[in-house]
């Protein structure tokens, strides 16, 4: 793999703190250099109010049209419920072996299910996340090996149960 530049694309606010412990994770996974940009989208135009959510593929496809040059991988961030036509809801999403990919914070929370705040918690969720998503933009399929960043997820029980970590297996596709 020669992987030499990742751009995270925060659209909307983010504390400092969770795009920078977000980039160091990713950092640390792929041995790459990760800049943080500010992009600007008007989302409204992405927004179904039939669902109440934010189309995926849309935004998907927003995010790889922009032009980041210095980047080889591009990873949109957004603090939004995110929609996939065939699924209720998505965590992210990207292009199989693309240069972009994006991810949302919204449903990462424990708020979101009545549970008591927990940011850490909530900071490990989106660094799984990111880490997974920009997998995808490198190749990875979902892997079956149960700690495996790479693991799919349908619901945050099923991110808390993987590590950050791809298993043995994806890197060695990934050749790091």
């Amino acid at each position: 793999m020669n992987l030499q530049t990742i751009t995270l694309v925060s659209f909307g606010y983010f504390e400092k703190d969770i795009l920078e412990k977000t980039a160091d994770a990713v950092m640390e996974e792929y041995h790459c250099t990760v800049n943080i940009e500010s992009g600007h989208l008007d989302l409204s135009e992405y927004y179904d109010s039939a669902r109440r959510q934010y189309d995926g593929n849309a935004l998907l496809k927003q995010v790889h049209s922009m032009s980041f040059p210095e980047s080889d991988k591009n990873l949109g961030i957004f603090n939004v419920d995110l929609f996939v036509p065939i699924l209720t809801f998505i965590f992210g999403q990207a292009f199989l072996g693309g240069r972009t990919g994006i991810a949302s914070l919204y449903r990462l929370s424990n708020e979101r299910y009545g549970m008591v705040p927990d940011g850490l918690l909530m900071l490990d969720r989106f660094k799984k996340e990111v880490i997974h998503e920009l997998g995808h933009t490198l190749g990875l399929i979902h892997c079956f090996s149960p700690k495996c960043v790479m693991r799919s997820s349908t619901y945050v029980e099923d991110i808390d149960q993987k590590s950050v970590h791809l298993c043995r297996n994806c890197r060695s596709e990934l050749e790091i």
